[in-house]
């Protein structure tokens, strides 16, 4: 994503800058051009944001997916020694 970001930034800024070559008013132009840049530079700094709270929210899905993975362990477990003692009470 960043290079896309960056991609369009590059693409703006450089027709920014020829349609201020093609064009008496230069002033205009570079507003137009710094303008663009900024905008680009808004973007990547959301996509950085973004891209940490992906981050983030993958973390927290791993350590969910660890603990219920460590509870179905311990019911598991459970399961297995209540059935061994049904089996030894039945028995009697």
């Amino acid at each position: 994503m960043n290079k896309t970001v960056l991609k369009v930034s590059a693409l703006v800024l450089f027709l920014g800058l020829a349609g201020g070559c093609a064009t008496t008013g230069g002033g205009d132009a570079m507003a137009t051009a710094n303008q663009a840049s900024a905008t680009a530079e808004a973007a990547r700094a959301a996509a950085d944001r973004a891209a940490q709270a992906a981050a983030d929210a993958q973390s927290t899905a791993d350590q969910a997916l660890s603990a219920a993975t460590e509870a179905q362990a311990c019911c598991e477990a459970n399961r297995e020694t209540m059935e061994r003692m049904f089996r030894k009470v039945s028995s009697k």
